[in-house]
């Protein structure tokens, strides 16, 4: 039998919240943990047949799970792709993403279209996929076979998604699928923002303003739709729900009010929420839109608050591509750019850079990307903890490490983002899936073959 050991001084085991010393013995067949040492082993401790990894001075960190990603493929692969989205993922220490059911054709919304996707991914994946499946008007009878079939949970919109194959559910909808959903083992993720036809506009005349974005987008939306998600969950309360990126901590005490409720409600915010702001958003910077919107700096630090008071649950990327001509960098429409930001690669290094200026943990980070997002997508008995019978999936990290952002590093198919020409603290120098190198910080992935299975 052949071994792979993970060994370094500066090791986050799921049993402390500081870093210590560890060795990790890996069976390299099944890629599984087999032991776990609070200690470095001598060579003549060893194991024989090993394969020895080494992580010096540098960190050794569980692997992150994205739990929000548009992969896009098939369909729109000129957006994204299964190849490009999880080589990014990769060389930013996620060892797992999990798909959402839009804006890839056909959408995420029966058995049949779910296998059309696996097809599609298979053999081209450097991170592990699991895959959401989507809640639309009328597909009700396809909710139990996709449980069946593999997906996670499910995702719907309460406002417009932005694609015509991905419509928006309504209250009648809803209550049919949650009827249909609600002893099955799955979770209900809602785009939360509901269209109230109030939202006041400071300039039309001006679509480059990003406060003329801001202002048809206002917090009402993201406080009317989970007021509503939160009655229905009175009339289901089996059916665990969860709120997809929070962008507006004026819902917070909503949120607050539902657990004590006994609700089962989780939350995420994203990446870009916590690392921008809207001041700082330069106009026609068509790069910085997603909907929900980013908000202004005091609400940042109120999201950061939620964070740490447990309020909210976890961070993702919502990794939402597009082409370039959609983003209309040069005209700077603000207004009529498709609505995403791609992070795949940077989340880690964005946080830590953030989250160390608040006095924020690593292992805070590591609970909220990677230990809570494989729970949230029902892989915790595999994913997100250095633990013996768990996949060996982990990364060496350099937390002291400073890059800038620029265009030629980032690994995902459109070389778009508002974070370009940023400078970042801490660097992934190598990332591995179940003991197998799948990122190495000197070379990308360049003679590096796809061994990411389809969860």
């Amino acid at each position: 039998m052949t071994f792979i050991i993970c060994r370094g001084s500066q090791v986050l085991l799921p049993s402390s919240s500081s870093l210590q010393p560890a060795t990790i013995i890996i069976e390299a067949d099944s890629g599984k943990i087999v032991e776990v040492h609070p200690r470095i082993l001598s060579e003549d401790s060893l194991p024989p047949h090993v394969h020895l990894i080494d992580g010096g001075p540098n960190v050794i960190l569980p692997g992150l799970v994205d739990a929000h990603v548009h992969l896009n493929e098939p369909g729109r692969t000129d957006w994204e792709g299964f190849c490009t989205g999880t080589k990014a993922a990769a060389s930013g220490g996620v060892t797992t993403v999990v798909d959402m059911p839009l804006n890839s054709i056909p959408p995420t919304v029966t058995v049949e279209n779910l296998s059309v996707k696996r097809a599609a991914a298979q053999g081209q994946c450097f991170t592990d996929v699991a895959f959401w499946g989507g809640v639309i008007p009328g597909n009700q009878a396809d909710l139990k076979p996709l449980v069946d079939a593999g997906v996670k949970g499910f995702k719907c919109f309460l406002i417009e998604s932005g694609v015509d194959e991905f419509p928006c559910v309504d209250e009648k909808d809803l209550n049919e699928s949650m009827e249909v959903l609600q002893d099955q083992p799955t979770t209900l993720l809602f785009h939360a923002e509901l269209d109230n036809h109030t939202a006041p506009v400071d300039d039309p005349s001006d679509p480059k303003s990003y406060s003329t974005f801001l202002s048809s987008r206002p917090d009402t939306f993201e406080v009317d739709a989970i007021s509503l998600i939160t009655q229905l969950q009175h009339k289901h309360p089996n059916l665990p729900c969860h709120i997809v990126h929070l962008s507006s901590s004026k819902a917070l005490p909503l949120i607050r009010d539902a657990r004590k409720a006994g609700l089962k409600l989780s939350v995420e915010t994203c990446f870009h929420y916590l690392c921008l702001s809207a001041e700082d958003i330069p106009h026609g910077k068509t790069t910085a839109k997603c909907c929900p919107p980013i908000r202004e700096a005091s609400n940042r630090e109120l999201l950061w608050d939620a964070l740490k008071d447990g309020t909210i649950d976890i961070v993702v990327s919502d990794h939402s591509p597009c082409v370039q001509a959609l983003k209309k960098i040069d005209e700077g429409d603000i207004m009529g750019a498709w609505g995403g930001i791609s992070t795949l690669g940077l989340g880690l290094s964005l946080l830590w850079t953030e989250g160390s200026r608040r006095g924020i943990s690593l292992a805070q980070i590591i609970d909220w990307t990677s230990v809570k997002t494989a729970k949230h997508a029902g892989l915790e008995e595999r994913k997100g903890k250095l633990q013996t019978g768990y996949d060996a999936d982990f990364i060496i990290w350099n937390p002291d490490a400073k890059f800038t952002v620029a265009e030629e590093s980032l690994q995902f198919k459109n070389k778009i983002s508002p974070y370009v020409g940023l400078e970042l603290r801490g660097r992934v120098e190598k990332t591995f899936l179940r003991g197998s190198l799948v990122y190495d910080g000197s070379r990308g992935v360049e003679g590096i073959e796809p061994e990411g299975m389809l969860l």
